[in-house]
């Protein structure tokens, strides 16, 4: 992914999965700051990996985004608020319909910072007990990412009339809207 940066700017990157990558990438693509969002696969164990390879949970990848975002926009904790707030963090290996390692909950840290930010958010909504049941989201280093086919990318804002859209992306950009109102563009 290669985003054009004026010198002046210190954009920097996450790599979140959140379940069904035209999901996470629809919430993150509304949010001021984040400059870029690209769907794709990384913590797995093949290189290259396509879609009909990641389907069967045998490539180890998560289904996942990686976006560029201006830390003097949106700060990487604001990111994970709403990382938290737009999928259920505590169904392993689940989301919804959505059933496999593939679908995962894993932040992929890039730096130190990153990785520390992670675990005290998880840390912070656990002693506060804002979900239900255990956290079980991963943290692991930002290993290769690897672009999706360009039929994945930009899902939603072209395919809004789908049925999966409606009724599974749509409350995610809901909740978006009523929580987070202040950080869209």
């Amino acid at each position: 992914m290669s985003i054009p940066a004026s010198p002046n700017e210190s954009l920097k990157t996450a790599t979140f999965a959140g379940g069904c990558f035209w999901c996470t990438e629809a919430v993150f693509q509304r949010l001021n700051g984040v400059r870029a969002v690209i769907s794709g696969y990384t913590g797995g164990h093949i290189k290259n990996p396509a879609y009909r390879e990641i389907g069967t949970g045998r490539t180890g990848h998560a289904e996942a985004i990686q976006m560029v975002f201006d830390p003097q926009v949106i700060r990487y904790e604001e990111l994970l608020e709403v990382f938290f707030a737009t999928h259920d963090p505590t169904t392993l290996n689940r989301q919804a319909n959505d059933v496999g390692t593939q679908y995962r909950s894993e932040i992929f840290y890039h730096s130190e910072d990153q990785k520390v930010l992670a675990q005290e958010m998880i840390a912070l909504l656990e002693n506060e007990k804002v979900f239900e049941n255990p956290i079980v989201t991963g943290i692991s280093e930002a290993v290769a990412f690897y672009e999706a086919e360009q039929e994945h990318q930009n899902y939603y804002n072209d395919h809004r009339s789908q049925p999966y859209c409606q009724v599974i992306i749509n409350p995610k950009i809901d909740k978006l809207q009523r929580y987070f109102s202040n950080k869209l563009t």
